[in-house]
């Protein structure tokens, strides 16, 4: 007996992915649980297991295919024990389903139906179902959608090239034309029938037509990463509607570097302190101190919202682009505990094994450019967070202690915030705080 393998829901919000890598071929024998392919969301690389042991008998999807929630990946044929114990009603349900009801084509029959061309005026109805796969937004900028949809946007009023498509190569859908206008209608009244805020959005603005590079010499062109594709939203959204400000201070952490040092000569690999972790204690203990730093701006009810709660997020490089795994509850938690937290949670982000639960809820973000080297750079504040940690590579440089120089490690670090929420003063006592932490632990127990 075959069973058929879905994508399950994999997340509030999450319909569909693309297939990154297929784990198991035709006529391999799978276990429980065992990987059969990693599925790409908005959000993270899902791992689909087996639900049961068999054999692979067929499969239809093929890497970089984009599947909705719920559509067959493989077939799946039983172990000889569990086809005999399998229910009879199974295959009963399918037999009464009406006999008009065609089974959805195959996820590699869309990427191969020959693409409309562009026309100016309304195409015929029968025309209108297909799908415009072959057209991108360059040159004269055709809109790869079907007809239909370009109608739909005509009637709605909508500008096609300010709508972001999220089916295969970028096509726009009636979904997200309909989900235009309202998040569109939702950011401008705030859901209610007054005017309460007036700001940029993504796909607000569209892009301007790139000129022909190929005039100037030999070019070649490569597909964004979902994870570069999101970035570049988040990014772009941040900037355009956050005003942020950036100050920068130094953190004497000579003798807490010193500590860290003999800490792991007596730690085993996975309990090694890192200074990420020793930060995400202290900034935990700062946002205690000042709630402010932990809040969302709410325009739309003229709110602040103070999270009662602490979670941190941490950059992490990938090769897939930057990803934000949070560690939760840091204000009640101990540094050995983070310190593990944080290595096991970079490791699987690093791996592409976290789930998308993972990257959700942040309140504040640290990123930690130590590693990699520099003196200074200037964070962007990740919506709906206001602020946010850079940290560079601490040096040795010459401190005056009032007879003397002494060699001191500097660290330098930078605050982004959100200059609607925080002000400057705010701001410089803030990382103040922090630096005097890092200089001066016992300040986590007097001041935490």
């Amino acid at each position: 007996m075959k069973h058929e393998i879905k994508v399950p829901e994999v997340s509030e919000g999450v319909t569909e992915g693309t297939v990154v890598d297929i784990s198991v071929a035709v006529g391999d024998t799978v276990e429980v649980d065992q990987t059969l392919l990693e599925f790409e969301t908005d959000k993270a690389v899902i791992a689909i297991p087996s639900p049961q042991e068999g054999k692979i008998a067929e499969i239809k999807v093929a890497v970089g295919d984009s599947v909705p929630v719920g559509a067959v990946i493989m077939l799946l044929e039983a172990a000889a024990s569990q086809a005999d114990e399998a229910p009879v009603p199974e295959p009963q349900v399918e037999k009464e389903e009406p006999e008009e009801e065609k089974p959805s084509p195959p996820i590699a029959a869309v990427k191969k139906a020959e693409p409309l061309k562009e026309v100016a005026q309304d195409e015929p109805s029968a025309a209108a179902g297909q799908i415009d796969l072959a057209t991108v937004r360059r040159g004269e900028r055709v809109a790869p959608a079907a007809p239909s949809v370009r109608r739909l946007a005509r009637d709605l009023g909508v500008d096609i090239y300010q709508v972001q498509g999220t089916g295969p190569g970028g096509r726009i859908s009636e979904r997200d034309v309909r989900d235009f206008v309202r998040v569109t209608m939702q950011r401008i009244t705030g859901g209610g029938s007054m005017p309460a805020v007036h700001g940029e959005f993504p796909g607000l603005h569209a892009q301007r037509p790139l000129p022909n590079f190929s005039k100037w010499g030999a070019i070649s062109r490569e597909p964004l990463s979902r994870v570069r594709e999101l970035t570049a939203d988040a990014m772009g959204y941040a900037w355009s509607t956050i005003p942020m400000v950036t100050q920068y201070d130094h953190a004497q952490v000579t003798e807490i570097e010193a500590f860290r040092q003999e800490y792991n000569r007596r730690a085993i690999s996975e309990n090694r302190l890192t200074m990420t972790a020793i930060l995400v204690k202290v900034c935990a203990a700062a946002l205690k101190a000042f709630p402010r730093f932990n809040s969302s701006l709410d325009l739309a009810s003229k709110e602040l919202v103070l999270k009662q709660y602490v979670h941190i997020g941490v950059a992490v490089d990938t090769p897939a682009g930057l990803l934000v795994p949070v560690l939760r509850d840091a204000d009640r938690k101990g540094i050995e505990t983070l310190a593990l937290e944080l290595n096991e949670i970079a490791e699987k982000t690093r791996e592409r094994k976290i789930g998308p639960d993972v990257m959700e809820g942040g309140t504040f973000t640290i990123s930690n450019l130590g590693g990699v080297g520099g003196t200074s750079f200037t964070p962007i504040v990740y919506a709906p967070q206001v602020a946010i940690l850079g940290v560079s590579t601490a040096t040795l440089q010459p401190e005056w202690d009032g007879e003397q120089f002494v060699p001191r490690l500097i660290m330098p670090l930078s605050l982004t915030y959100d200059h609607r929420v925080i002000d400057g003063a705010d701001g410089a006592r803030f990382l103040r705080w922090i630096c005097e932490a890092l200089d001066n632990p016992l300040q986590l127990v007097m001041k935490g």
